[in-house]
């Protein structure tokens, strides 16, 4: 085969395999099809982000460069390049509201942590009484008969006396009549044994209205059986002391006058004391009668005395926003003086066990209150709570905090408000963090 022979060969062959591809185009896309579009070679290809490991589920510092799941069977969370702080999937939120101090600088801090727990939370409410005289231990004595007193058996303001002991003595011409006229009415009854019933019904109604007389103006049952059994009217009457006790106010003096119901003695039983106590406002309901008291006075250093609530007033005072409350106690040997002030610590009812923080854990804000939650080791979330009853060292919590969870107790105020801690109080509000200006400035706790 010539070389003319050879070329002609070969631009049959391809003239026919043209042909071929031509009609195989057609008979495949059919008439009226439109050609499939090209691809365009800069079309951008989505890169997917690189993953670097897997995190624990529930914030502990435990990584795994494999899937895996935990103790409880909760799958780990990958965390992918440009998420290191384990701000992505669903937890963002909760990482970004997270605060990271290092171990050096916790340890540097004095930062403490407590778990938060189950108890009965005691709560005592401190306040400062006086000690009174109790008024149905006190009493007075006041003649219900004009006179004048003859002599003074006790003549001094202070001066202990016993029920019974002589006071003073006292002349009136109304009672010298009333103890004749009874006299005469006894006399007259032993006289008209004999006579009609009419004389002696007379008689004996004259004797009962001169006994009445001398019961009404204080006159004892020893004087009257004295004087019915003798018949001579005494000059001057005997008044005695209606009580034990001490005298806190004396008005007789020698010789003097006195006029019906003035008051010569005032006298008070010692031995069980009032103090009135003032509540604020803002404890008055955890008080309640029949709560014990612990009482101590300056007076006798280290010595406590036990009292209890036995009123609470009905009424507040407006300049004092506080509540007078009543408390009864024995002063034995009288050590508890009237006007004495007193240091009342009271036991508020506890409502059983209640879960409680320490009451350093607490921020408290204009309008809310918050603690900062350890999630692990360096790592800290705050968090809003709701307090219940305070106590002296522990507060009640209601919402914000489970049982268990650890709260920082000390070094709360440790970053200030260009801290990250700042940052993620602002977050807390928005929903977002924002992200810390400069590093963390220590500063002490409370």
């Amino acid at each position: 085969m010539n070389k003319a022979m050879t070329i002609a060969l070969a631009t049959a062959m391809a003239t026919t395999l043209g042909a071929g591809y031509w009609l195989g185009s057609k008979s495949v896309t059919g008439p009226g099809t439109a050609p499939a579009p090209q691809v365009a070679n800069n079309t951008a290809v989505k890169k997917e982000p690189k993953l670097l490991f897997y995190r624990n589920p529930m914030g502990l510092p435990d990584t795994s460069p494999v899937p895996k799941k935990d103790e409880m069977g909760m799958d780990y969370i990958p965390v992918y390049e440009g998420d290191e702080d384990g701000s992505s999937g669903n937890n963002s939120l909760g990482a970004a509201k997270q605060v990271r101090i290092s171990p050096e600088k916790i340890q540097k801090l004095g930062v403490r942590t407590e778990a938060a727990s189950l108890r009965d939370l005691a709560r005592s409410i401190r306040v400062v009484g006086r000690v009174e005289a109790d008024e149905r231990l006190t009493y007075t004595v006041a003649p219900k008969f004009e006179g004048w007193i003859e002599k003074l058996h006790v003549n001094t303001t202070g001066q202990t006396v016993s029920k019974g002991q002589p006071l003073l003595e006292v002349y009136s011409p109304e009672l010298v009549s009333a103890q004749k006229e009874y006299a005469i009415a006894q006399q007259g009854q032993r006289d008209l044994k004999n006579a009609s019933s009419e004389a002696q019904a007379g008689m004996k109604q004259l004797a009962e209205s001169s006994l009445t007389r001398l019961k009404n103006w204080d006159i004892s049952d020893e004087q009257i059986q004295a004087l019915s059994k003798s018949g001579d009217s005494k000059r001057t009457l005997t008044y005695r002391s209606p009580a034990n006790g001490i005298v806190m106010e004396k008005k007789a003096v020698q010789g003097m006058r006195f006029m019906p119901g003035e008051v010569l003695y005032q006298i008070a039983d010692l031995s069980s004391v009032w103090i009135i106590a003032d509540v604020f406002e803002q404890d008055l309901g955890l008080v309640k009668p029949g709560q014990n008291a612990r009482v101590k006075v300056n007076a006798y250093p280290g010595k406590e005395f036990s009292a209890k609530v036995i009123y609470v007033y009905p009424t507040l005072n407006a300049q004092t926003r506080s509540v007078p409350v009543r408390l009864e106690l024995a002063s034995p040997g009288g050590l508890l003086k009237p006007a004495m002030y007193a240091d009342v610590e009271l036991a508020a009812t506890s409502k059983g066990k209640v879960l409680t923080v320490p009451a350093s854990a607490v921020l408290h804000g204009g309008s809310r209150e918050t603690v900062l939650v350890e999630l692990a080791e360096g790592r800290f979330e705050p968090r809003e709570v709701k307090l219940g009853v305070q106590g002296n060292d522990y507060v009640e919590v209601l919402e914000g905090v489970g049982e268990g969870e650890k709260v920082v107790v000390t070094a709360n105020f440790l970053i200030d408000s260009e801290s990250n801690l700042k940052a993620a109080f602002s977050g807390m509000g928005s929903g977002q963090a924002k992200p810390a200006a400069t590093p963390a400035t220590a500063h002490e706790g409370h």
